[in-house]
């Protein structure tokens, strides 16, 4: 079985719901485990990351120990970087095993190919503002700059108001847009030139599974509220969405 999440935003908001989002997160990750081949996070599993040479950002304790164990087991667990935690060093793979990737990619699983990614890459393609953000971001000498600069507490404190700031310029659940949506625009173009079975993104914060014109894709919605989902693909090669339970 192959599990996919994404968007859990760990550390945003009041710390007595950010522990009890993380709690849930972390009871999921072990309730897989049992039958999982490989886990999928696809971004934003911080609401904020920024990773020095010797400093990482502090708390996360129970998921990163989590990983950890997991990885530790024999279950490859990926991390695709989001626009929250883009900021990853060598800490995840070096300490908890965890498989970094920074960019979408094709894998395939089963008999499936699935392309993965965040989404917010794709929303860069469309939107100029947000072209222009994504650029500076992830800018490499832009990072080495900031690194050098910036003490890690303050660091941190910017990340987190960043955050907090353009949480609040938007609502936490979007409205999916169906064909006018940037990752379906996006996934007709790729499947003009690859043969892909399933797309799987994060990123716009709406659950949702859409099938048309032979694309299949899902969209894994957030952690932010009651009922938070994720995808599971079994060896038969059925992909579905589910609620992740209480």
């Amino acid at each position: 079985m192959y599990y996919f999440a994404s968007d859990t935003h760990l550390g945003h908001g009041e710390q007595t719901k950010s522990r009890e989002r993380e709690r849930m997160f972390v009871e999921w990750l072990e309730s897989v485990s049992h039958d999982a081949k490989e886990i999928f996070l696809l971004g934003d599993i911080f609401d904020f990351w920024y990773e020095y040479k010797r400093v990482v950002p502090k708390g996360f304790i129970r998921t990163l120990s989590t990983l950890a164990t997991l990885s530790e087991r024999g279950i490859k667990i990926h991390f695709f970087a989001g626009n929250h935690d883009m900021w990853l060093g060598n800490y995840l793979t070096e300490e908890c095993g965890v498989i970094v990737h920074t960019s979408a990619e094709i894998v395939t699983l089963g008999n499936k190919r699935v392309y993965l990614a965040h989404g917010d890459e794709i929303y860069a393609k469309y939107l100029c503002g947000a072209k222009i953000i994504n650029a500076i971001f992830r800018c490499s000498w832009v990072r080495w700059l900031f690194s050098r600069i910036v003490h890690p507490d303050l660091a941190l404190k910017f990340g987190h108001w960043w955050s907090g700031h353009s949480r609040k310029s938007k609502a936490i659940a979007a409205e999916f847009l169906g064909e006018d949506d940037f990752m379906i625009r996006e996934a007709r173009k790729i499947t003009k030139e690859k043969n892909i079975d399933y797309f799987i993104f994060g990123h716009n914060h709406c659950a949702e599974d859409y099938s048309a014109e032979g694309i299949r894709a899902l969209f894994l919605g957030h952690w932010l509220g009651e009922e938070p989902v994720y995808a599971v693909l079994n060896e038969e090669g059925k992909l579905e969405l589910k609620k992740v339970k209480a």
